[in-house]
Parts: C-alpha cells; structure tokens; sequence
C-alpha cells in the first residue's frame, strides 16, 4: 500500500508542476502557433506535393513522385531538409553522392547542397519531407538541371 501511495504523490506532483509528455506541450508565451488546414494537393510535372503543417523556421510535406519522374537538380539558400521515405525506393542524389532508398530510411540534405529525387520504380514513390530554415518559400530554389524546362536563363 505504501508504494501505491508513493506513485500517487509522485504522479500528483508531477501534474502540479506542470510536466507534461512532449506532445501536449503548450506554446511558448510570444511564440506564433503552428498551423495546420486542409490538406491540398499541389501537382508538379513530376508529381506533387501536400504541405500537411508549417510553423516558425520548419515546414512539413507529403511528396509523390511518379514512376519514371525526378524533380530538378537543385539546392536552397535557406533552408535544410530531412527526406524519410513512406514508400517505394528513391534514388537520391546528394551533393557528389548517389543514394538508393527504401521505406522507412531517411536522408539529410543540408543548406546550399544541390540535390535530387527520382523514382525509378513502377509505383508511386512517397517521402514525407521536414524543411528547416529563416525562409522556406517555393522561390528559394536554384536550379542546375531540369527535365522539365524550368531552368531560369
């Protein structure tokens, strides 16, 4: 009995203090709140893209790239990305690196790196992307290469 008491207070105490798992945490006083909405899907000419949340300096995306398609050669003046692979395989390119992904690996693409995603496998390929950075816009992309004739002259 003396235990169960012991757990109680310590449980209690706990609460009192204002601990609290790191998924219900509350917002720091000044901080602007995280925003979510309606989830849209936004096509490119190699797939598309879903932005699912954003907030200060981080933003989250579900990415599809289609059977036989790659996204430009490129990099960003601002921002860092971590790439986690949901489904399919993807062949990454990295700075001077060649990757092959599967689901459940993941991949760092730091500020200022020029990279690349294709999927050369017969399903849709789907990566769940976490941007970081001071401006994560669609405008900070510099492109070296582009199947698609997106290049800037």
């Amino acid at each position: 009995m003396e235990n169960r008491e012991k757990e109680g207070k310590r449980r209690r105490s706990a609460r009192s203090r204002g601990l609290t798992s790191p998924a219900v945490r509350r917002p720091k006083r000044g901080s602007r709140p995280t925003q979510s909405r309606p989830i849209e899907f936004e096509t490119r000419p190699w797939g598309g893209f879903s932005t699912l949340e954003h907030g200060p300096e981080y933003k989250v995306k579900r990415l599809v790239v289609q059977p036989g398609q790659r996204l430009s050669l490129q990099k960003h003046r601002q921002r860092a990305e971590h790439w986690v692979v949901v489904s399919g395989a993807a062949t990454i390119v990295r700075g001077r690196d060649q990757l092959t992904l599967s689901k459940k690996h993941c991949v760092v693409i730091p500020k200022q790196t020029w990279h690349r995603i294709e999927n050369r496998g017969r399903q849709p390929l789907v990566i769940i992307e976490v941007q970081h950075g001071t401006y994560l816009g669609e405008d900070d992309i510099v492109r070296k290469q582009d199947d698609y004739g997106r290049l800037k002259a």
